[in-house]
């Protein structure tokens, strides 16, 4: 099951219509990748488009840990249960999202013409919501950077994250939210699309 797009959707976008479709209309979750390794330079890139989206007061919270070594791997895939796992275990590129708890330490450096800011944020349990609500948002960003570099993302929830977290963030400030497996797309990469709301369900107008 595919998307049917209107041809009028297309035209009210600015940007060619096989980009349209590499980032929103024909882009899925890959459940299987290639053995095609993915560079250094493709993941900078990667970070490079996720850190131009907008936040709140530019704060970004959001930390990639690429998973690169055999052990970080298997802990990672640990972590998970049935298919995740396996597919922890096969993606070329293997990223787990955190956002940093203390996020805020870095106001001088991402909200300089105000940086005093800072003390509205000396609240855990409100720089904790801000960094999670924050770092989600540049986890889309993300997938979308991914997409951008011809790559597929397949996002994972569904594991343990203090499992995670004693594997790799240890000795940071860092929390795990979100696993993401990125490469190009294997064999039988794709289940059938299921359907996305309408905009008569999804949006309002007041």
């Amino acid at each position: 099951m595919s998307i049917q797009v209107e041809t009028n959707h297309y035209e009210s976008l600015t940007i060619p219509q096989d980009a349209a479709d590499q980032l929103f209309f024909d882009a899925r979750s890959a459940n299987s990748f290639s053995d095609e390794p993915v560079s250094d330079e493709v993941l900078d890139a990667i970070y490079e488009a996720t850190k131009m989206g907008p936040t709140m007061m530019n704060n970004q919270p959001l930390r990639i840990t690429w998973i690169k070594s055999e052990q970080a791997r298997q802990a990672i895939a640990g972590s998970m249960a049935g298919r995740n796992a396996e597919k922890a275990l096969s993606a070329p590129a293997l990223a787990v999202l955190s956002f940093d708890t203390e996020w805020h330490e870095e106001f001088e450096n991402f909200f300089p013409h105000a940086p005093e800011r800072k003390e509205m944020f000396q609240d855990l349990a409100m720089r904790t919501a801000v960094g999670n609500n924050n770092a989600w948002l540049q986890a889309g960003y993300f997938i979308m950077g991914v997409r951008a570099a011809g790559l597929a993302a397949g996002p994972m929830g569904g594991f343990d994250s203090t499992v995670v977290d004693a594997a790799i963030n240890a000795e940071n400030n860092h929390k795990s939210f979100l696993i993401v497996n990125v490469g190009k797309p294997g064999e039988n990469a794709w289940h059938d699309r299921l359907p996305r709301h309408d905009a008569s369900l999804a949006t309002r107008s007041v």
